[in-house]
C-alpha cells in the first residue's frame, strides 16, 4: 500500500467524511494551508458540478470520487458510473447515496479498462500522485479511444508538486504524501506530454476546468 493510498484511509479526512463537515486543510510543513470544501463534497451537485456532467460521454470513471456525489447523480440518471477512491469511507458514502464504488488507487488494476467513456478528475484530483503527467498517462489506459477526461485546474495560474498532510486546524494530522497543483496553462502542459489536447475549457463559479481528448482527436473551436 503507497503513502498516498494510507493518507487518506483514515485520519482527519475519514473523521471529515463521517460527519460531513470540516474544517479540513492539505498542509506543507511550510505551513501553508489549502481549505478542504467538505461540505461541498458532502452536498448535492451545485451548478459547477451540473456543467461537468453535462459533459460526460458514455460510462464514466469518477477518480478520487470522495463521498460520490457525481456518481450518485449519474446513477440516478441512469448512466453507467463508477468512483474509485482509495478512503474506505468515501466508498461507504458514495454507496450509501446509490452508486457504485470500489476502494481502489487509480494505479491499480480497475474494471472495464479501456472501455471507459469518460474519466473525471474533480475536486483537484488531477493532483493524485503528485505527478500530472504520469497520473493522465495512465488514465490513457483506462479510457476507451474516443474516451475524454474532464478536469478541474485550480483557478490560479501554478505548476506545483509538493507533499503535503491532510490536517483538520485542530491537532489532527495525516501522513505525509505527494501531491500536485496546477492551472490551467499547467494542466494543457502535462496534458500535451501524456497525450492528450485541450478541447474546451470553462469557470462556473470560479472553479475552472478543461475537457481532454487524445491529441489525435480534433480541438474544438
Amino acid at each position: 500500500m503507497t503513502v498516498t493510498t494510507t493518507a487518506w484511509r483514515a485520519g482527519p479526512y475519514a473523521d471529515a467524511l463521517r460527519s460531513g463537515r470540516g474544517p479540513l486543510y492539505l498542509s506543507r510543513d511550510d505551513g501553508w494551508l489549502l481549505p478542504l470544501e467538505v461540505e461541498r463534497w458532502c452536498d448535492a451537485p451545485d451548478a459547477a458540478d451540473l456543467s461537468v456532467l453535462g459533459r460526460c460521454r458514455g460510462p464514466v470513471l469518477d477518480i478520487g470520487c470522495g463521498p460520490g456525489r457525481l456518481v450518485a447523480a449519474l446513477a440516478a440518471a441512469g448512466r453507467r458510473a463508477l468512483g474509485v477512491d482509495v478512503s474506505p469511507e468515501a466508498v461507504a458514502r458514495t454507496l450509501g447515496l446509490g452508486g457504485t464504488a470500489l476502494c481502489r488507487s487509480v494505479f491499480d488494476p480497475l474494471p472495464g479498462e479501456g472501455r471507459w467513456g469518460t474519466a473525471l478528475l474533480i475536486d483537484g484530483n488531477i493532483g493524485i500522485g503528485g505527478d500530472p503527467a504520469a497520473l493522465l498517462r495512465r488514465v490513457l489506459r483506462v479510457v476507451s479511444r474516443s474516451g475524454r477526461v474532464v478536469a478541474e485546474c485550480a483557478p490560479v495560474d501554478v505548476d506545483e508538486r509538493c507533499e503535503v498532510r491532510v490536517v483538520d486546524g485542530r491537532g489532527g494530522s495525516g501522513r505525509r504524501f505527494p501531491w500536485a497543483r496546477v492551472g490551467a496553462p499547467a494542466l494543457a502542459a502535462h496534458a500535451a506530454a501524456a497525450g492528450w489536447a485541450v478541447t474546451e475549457r470553462w469557470e462556473v463559479t470560479g472553479r475552472h476546468f478543461a475537457v481532454l481528448a487524445r491529441e489525435s482527436s480534433p480541438p474544438c473551436r
